[in-house]
């Protein structure tokens, strides 16, 4: 447990860090181009979750990412599975959610400002931007979620299948 607690105090950390960075060169700036055309430092305060839908009220919220983070603890406590690569997708996805919680409850939202400005224009007659702006919680959440995905028989292997079922 050491390591999934090591590596999600460390995405904590970075993600509050560069919180603060946000809102102290950012909040009264607005937007800073890195790259242009591409890459964007832009401030923004959000409510809701993934890509800023809105459902439920900031206390709502508060108990959703905390009972999940929560259950995610208890399941890797739980498996007694102490390999890295069980313990990292676990521990990004714990400490994204944890560094956005500790926004919901000092801030009353979550802090953003990583903004791939992919594209902003019109489709439809309606104006789109394609990419939302997040934060480091964010994209620890999203590798953790990918790893998972894409890691599944990696880090989740089955036992020998004829041996469970007597199939031969």
């Amino acid at each position: 447990m050491k390591w999934f607690f090591t590596f999600a105090s460390a995405v904590v950390l970075l993600d509050q860090f560069t919180k603060k960075l946000a809102v102290l060169f950012l909040r009264d700036r607005g937007t800073v181009t890195i790259i242009p055309d591409w890459l964007k430092l832009t401030y923004a305060e959000n409510n809701g979750i993934a890509f800023g839908v809105e459902f439920a009220s900031q206390a709502i919220m508060i108990l959703l990412v905390g009972s999940i983070s929560l259950m995610i603890a208890l399941y890797v406590l739980k498996s007694g599975n102490r390999k890295t690569l069980f313990l990292l997708p676990f521990s990004l996805i714990f400490g994204g959610g944890i560094g956005n919680l500790i926004d919901r409850l000092t801030v009353g939202r979550v802090i953003d400002f990583i903004h791939f400005d992919l594209y902003q224009g019109t489709i439809m007659g309606s104006w789109v931007s394609l990419w939302p702006i997040f934060n480091v919680a964010d994209s620890a959440i999203t590798i953790g979620a990918c790893m998972l995905i894409l890691l599944h028989n990696r880090i989740f292997p089955e036992s020998d299948p004829t041996a469970e079922n007597n199939v031969r």
